[in-house]
């Protein structure tokens, strides 16, 4: 089974609402799906995201690094695959979102190689899922509707974007808590919003309320780690990191610092399937909980992320894989079941999912 061709398009779909952050508005899914072709007709299909405010591409870096490491790719055979991985994270530095994608294309291949569900190939065995919802920042009426919505869809876990305005913040969030039953549970990302004094601020504040959300994700700059250890030292609510961990090293300094609660994973952080795991076992090392992440990525990347989820479930506990619940549509077809919360792996070999663009 050797690789024939590499080869990208670039995948549009519609949000049901724009996706809104401290970061960034998104008004609709654009991102680059990467076919892996091999000799004997099997498709491998990776997925990544353009995020340049948190991975610093765009679709046309993403499109150009997989151009530059193709060549190194083909006439592999995908049986040697540990070699494979290594070319894909050696012959460029950087670039992991990228490197995500076509690490899920080369995943895809090597389950299906071995007439294995993804999954099942990774060690994993469990198939039901519920994802957190992500709720965009905006006016505080807004937000409280759209949250109100999310629980009537059967969603109970919300996570509720803030950091533009820690005043308003407030506001949002004792708005939100205030409408919703005590049964919800609120997850807090303020996307490096805010300093660290701010934050512990903030959350001395809702504490005060009796609001104490299940964590707030990356409240300070990505390289403030002291920032962090700040606020971990000083507040109740527990202390998750995005941005501020991409690799190993990163992930291993805030943990020895116990500079944080809990670590957030993310393929297109970490440059895919095999760094995420990796990330996982390090946090569990550390006796530390993981939530599994993504971009505001489509079916194949989210796939790729629920898979992964089965595989490190004796540490992954937290799951915001609600990407695909926010696309009005998508012209990919899965066997995986993506039910508003709900998500079930199927058993098909691969990632479980093909093209019909």
């Amino acid at each position: 089974m050797k690789i024939k061709n590499i080869r990208t398009q670039i995948f549009k779909a519609p949000l049901k609402n724009p996706f809104v952050t401290a970061l960034r508005r998104v008004d609709m899914l654009e991102d680059v799906i990467v076919v892996i072709e091999c000799d004997d007709g099997t498709i491998g299909l990776g997925e990544g995201a353009s995020t340049p405010a948190i991975t610093g591409e765009t679709i046309g870096s993403i499109i150009a690094t997989i151009d530059y490491i193709r060549p190194f790719l083909l006439g592999r055979e995908i049986d040697d695959f540990d070699s494979i991985i290594a070319i894909v994270h050696s012959v460029i530095m950087g670039n992991t979102t990228a490197k995500s994608a076509l690490e899920i294309a080369l995943y895809d291949l090597k389950s299906k190689s071995m007439k294995l569900p993804l999954y099942q190939m990774l060690g994993g065995e469990k198939k039901h899922f519920s994802t957190d919802i992500t709720i965009s920042m905006g006016e505080i009426d807004d937000m409280v509707s759209s949250a109100l919505n999310a629980v009537n869809l059967g969603y109970d876990t919300l996570k509720i974007k803030i950091g533009d305005n820690i005043d308003k913040d407030i506001q949002r969030v004792l708005a939100i808590d205030e409408a919703l039953d005590k049964s919800i549970t609120l997850r807090l990302d303020a996307n490096q919003g805010w300093s660290a004094k701010e934050s512990v601020k903030l959350l001395h504040t809702l504490e005060a309320k009796g609001v104490i959300a299940q964590f707030i994700e990356q409240p300070v700059k990505a390289d403030d780690i002291d920032g962090l250890l700040y606020i971990k030292q000083r507040v109740q609510t527990p202390l998750l990191a995005d941005e501020s961990i991409f690799s190993l090293t990163q992930a291993k300094r805030l943990l020895e610092l116990e500079a944080i609660d809990y670590i957030n994973i993310k393929l297109a952080k970490s440059g895919g399937i095999t760094n995420a795991i990796k990330l996982a076992n390090l946090s569990k090392e550390y006796g530390v909980k993981c939530m599994i992440g993504c971009m505001l990525e489509g079916v194949i990347a989210v796939s790729a992320g629920v898979h992964v989820a089965s595989a490190c479930a004796d540490v992954i506990s937290m799951i915001d894989l609600d990407a695909v619940a926010l696309l009005d549509s998508y012209d990919i077809k899965t066997d995986i079941i993506f039910d508003e919360s709900r998500i079930v792996l199927s058993d098909s070999v691969g990632l479980g999912c093909r093209l019909s663009i």
